[in-house]
């Protein structure tokens, strides 16, 4: 399968879901490209942004598990090539 370029972004709400975040993108730091974090203290919150480069299963199965974490909002974008 042909490999895509894209941008993930992570909105941490519950900060306590922190490592399980973190778990899930040590499992797939194979198609991470970049990461950038960002704590929010004011709001209580962090934002994660995530270069990636892989299959767009890798890169669905990547967002599904964190989309499945509660208080974890995630959206992506991928290259149509």
């Amino acid at each position: 399968m042909e490999k895509r370029v894209g941008v993930i972004g992570i909105v941490v709400e519950k900060l306590d879901m922190a490592p399980k975040v973190n778990d899930i993108l040590h499992n797939f730091s194979n198609i991470i490209v970049g990461r950038m974090g960002v704590p929010y203290k004011e709001k209580n919150l962090s934002v994660i942004s995530l270069i990636v480069d892989g299959t767009t299963d890798d890169i669905s199965s990547l967002t599904g598990k964190l989309g499945k974490i509660e208080g974890i909002n995630v959206k992506s974008a991928i290259t149509k090539k």
